[in-house]
């Protein structure tokens, strides 16, 4: 399975830093304490540091409402996943237990403020792309039975068989969701400038330290950009 961002995607939002984290043979089964904790402590230092700033000002969120804009979604209507869970969280809501996986992803968001995913590589069907959609895809939300296609033009992630992201990191599909049952997955998480690509780096090799520690597994790091645009997945 190759990951591969468009040229043309490239070519509009110079600077695109995507962190990669291949998991295979992880246990994300149960629940854990340590990582509750994790979720908690960050949540309150969330509402420490950002209760009554401007959120769409800051500048790890700022450049996602403006590539939401470019690509013609309305960043008041569609928000980026790391400023939908910073709000939640400012709105007195608790992060709810997902996964380990998903929890941890999500503590790492919060900590950084940064856009993060996960996808079952075993529900992957083909390559996994990061491009603009024909507009004619299959996309069933999470939780969801219902097809809603994406926008012609709009900036998905797709395989073969369809979207399996919409919005570019707006709302996850359910056909790749990651369950408790998921042992090989991918986690991806994304810097637009002025997002410094080394705090990038250090959000990703967190993040995978602390699925080593908590779901073991074999774990790699990559990174793509206009560099590499392409990697090679699960050989």
């Amino acid at each position: 399975m190759n990951f591969t961002i468009a040229e043309t995607l490239l070519i509009d939002y110079p600077g695109l830093f995507i962190g990669v984290i291949e998991l295979t043979g992880v246990n994300n089964s149960g629940n854990n304490a340590e990582i509750e904790m994790l979720l908690r402590n960050i949540e309150q230092e969330v509402k420490e540091k950002y209760t009554g700033s401007n959120v769409p000002e800051h500048p790890h969120i700022k450049p996602w409402r403006e590539a939401y804009k470019k690509f013609g979604s309305k960043p008041n209507d569609f928000r980026c996943s790391s400023e939908t869970l910073l709000r939640m969280v400012l709105n007195g809501k608790e992060i709810r237990h997902i996964s380990k996986i998903v929890d941890l992803y999500n503590y790492i968001s919060l900590k950084y403020i940064l856009t993060l995913g996960g996808e079952d590589m075993d529900k992957i069907k083909g390559d996994l792309v990061l491009t603009y959609a024909k507009g004619d895809e299959n996309f069933v939300p999470l939780g969801s039975s219902e097809n809603d296609s994406p926008q012609k033009g709009e900036v998905v992630y797709k395989d073969d068989f369809g979207v399996i992201c919409r919005r570019w990191n707006w709302r996850e599909g359910d056909r790749t969701k990651l369950t408790e049952h998921s042992k090989n997955i991918v986690l991806v998480a994304e810097a637009l400038p002025p997002i410094e690509n080394e705090i990038l780096k250090n959000a990703t090799k967190e993040l995978a330290e602390l699925v080593s520690k908590f779901c073991g597994g074999t774990i790699k790091i990559l990174f793509v950009d206009s560099a590499q645009n392409s990697i090679s997945l699960n050989d």
